[in-house]
């Protein structure tokens, strides 16, 4: 075996119960309280417990419990020196034992400690601690020839139990590897189909704005040619603002594609640009980090709602937009200053079919929405987790 193998811990997998069938818990547990039951009644049986000294027995054993208990939180840890000082604790106890009289309950401890020892630590203080403790075998059994028996037991079973974690623990991480590569295909395959609906989308509806813009400023420039007159500034506002519709829808759509492919820009930096464009001013707290497409298309959506409904029903209002990066959460508040009366009945109204839209997209995300007047003017505020 390579050096590696003698001083590795055995895997978390293999130090820990995952994966251990309840029956074979229940086994365990049965031994466990059986060698525990045989070492009390032996060491009652050796009559050298009298009086006050009857309660040690017992009270030995929940201190040796303890101290398995301990040994097997340690070695999940890999606290080497710990778990070594509560194996030796269990040798102490055990040399006590036999110091009173009673052997069979050394032996019990011993050969629990060394088993554990072998199965759970590296292999070199494994092995170590048996060694340390094959003196004491040696010393409490008569027969040579038993004490190695003994030893070469104790050795085969724990080495046995290592193998037989090791191999559930190889097992159960070869399950986890299988399922990260599902995982990491399953999002290739999303990405790739994304990619394949923002080709389409971009070959149909994107080529065909580009073309309207085409068309609307050729009508726009032919239009401002002709005579005057109020029918002509009709028909050119018209045409301007259908222009500013089309420009407007194909940013959203070249947006929504970006989405697509996972290329979207910081939503910080989105909302200056329509803060820009709206005339409003836009600040942003806290730690920036990364959004997930889906908090981020929701923070844009929320933002852009509100600040059509602003333009709609409150004027020449000074808006003021907050993005704020907070623990696990982002908060997105746009407020106006409310200078006609029907920001009033807007909130009366509960903002429109819009932002209806809006409390929706939150609430799907595990986040809220908020609308309606305070103070003066008009406030939305979303939060959603992030």
């Amino acid at each position: 075996m390579r050096s590696s193998m003698w001083t590795a811990w055995p895997t978390r997998e293999a130090l820990s119960r995952l994966g251990v069938p309840r029956a074979r818990i229940a086994l365990d547990i049965a031994l466990l309280a059986g060698l525990a039951t045989w070492a009390v009644y032996s060491a009652y049986g050796s009559e050298v417990f009298h009086g006050w000294g009857a309660v040690l027995p017992p009270l030995g054993l929940l201190c040796c419990a303890a101290a398995v208990l301990g040994f097997h939180h340690t070695t999940v840890a890999n606290r080497l020196g710990l778990s070594i000082g509560l194996i030796a604790a269990i040798g102490v106890f055990g040399a006590g034992a036999l110091a009173a009289g009673a052997e069979v309950p050394a032996m019990v401890l011993w050969i629990t400690a060394s088993v554990t020892a072998v199965e759970r630590l590296p292999l070199v203080a494994g092995l170590g601690t048996v060694a340390v403790l094959s003196v004491a075998f040696t010393l409490a059994d008569d027969s040579e020839l038993g004490a190695y028996f003994t030893i070469a037991v104790v050795l085969l079973s724990g080495y046995a139990l290592r193998l037989d974690a090791q191999a559930r623990g190889s097992g159960f991480r070869l399950l986890a590897q299988e399922r990260a590569a599902r995982e990491a295909e399953a999002t290739s395959a999303a990405l790739a189909e994304r990619a394949r609906i923002a080709r389409e989308i971009h070959d149909v509806l994107a080529h065909s704005l580009s073309a309207q813009l085409v068309h609307l400023e050729a009508a726009r420039l032919q239009i401002e040619r002709g005579p005057e007159g109020p029918f002509r500034e009709q028909i050119l506002e018209r045409v301007v603002a259908a222009r500013v519709m089309a420009r407007e829808g194909l940013a959203e759509t070249r947006q929504a594609l970006s989405a697509l492919r996972g290329e979207m820009a910081p939503v910080e930096d989105y909302l200056r640009e329509l803060a820009v464009a709206d005339g409003a001013t836009t600040d942003v707290s806290g730690e920036r980090r990364q959004l997930t497409a889906e908090a981020s298309q929701a923070v844009r959506r929320v933002a852009q709602e509100a600040l059509t409904n602003a333009r709609k029903h409150a004027p020449g209002a000074k808006v003021r937009m907050l993005l704020a990066y907070g623990t696990g959460e982002v908060t997105l508040e746009i407020r106006d200053s409310g200078t006609t009366a029907q920001a009033g009945e807007l909130g009366m109204s509960g903002a429109g079919y819009g932002l209806l839209g809006m409390r929706e997209r939150a609430e799907l995300l595990g986040g809220t929405l908020e609308a309606g007047p305070e103070g003066e003017g008009f406030v939305v505020r979303l939060r959603v987790p992030a």
